[in-house]
């Protein structure tokens, strides 16, 4: 299985990346890998994670308060996410 999910936090990267991880495992997923992509200028960036319930990619942006919405998805909806929000934090 694939997942994505869109979140909105009130911090800077390193402690959203913390809190999406934190809810991730609140919800029953195991992380055994995971990496952060974002721009230090831009209030915008992106979680990927390997767990025993399949990959995740999580796109986040500011917000008031920390939220995160999570759905399954087909590894080519999966991969097409991923790619066109790594081009978008290239500047591509």
């Amino acid at each position: 299985m694939a997942y994505i999910g869109f979140a909105r936090s009130p911090h800077g990267p390193a402690r959203t990346y913390e809190l999406i991880l934190e809810e991730l495992r609140k919800r029953g997923f195991r992380v055994d890998f995971s990496k952060h992509h974002w721009m230090g200028d831009v209030p915008f960036g992106l979680v990927i994670a390997e767990t025993d319930n399949g990959k995740i990619a999580v796109r986040w942006n500011l917000g008031r308060e920390f939220s995160l919405k999570i759905e399954e998805v087909s590894d080519e909806d999966w991969d097409e996410f991923v790619e066109d929000t790594l081009e978008y934090l290239s500047g591509d």
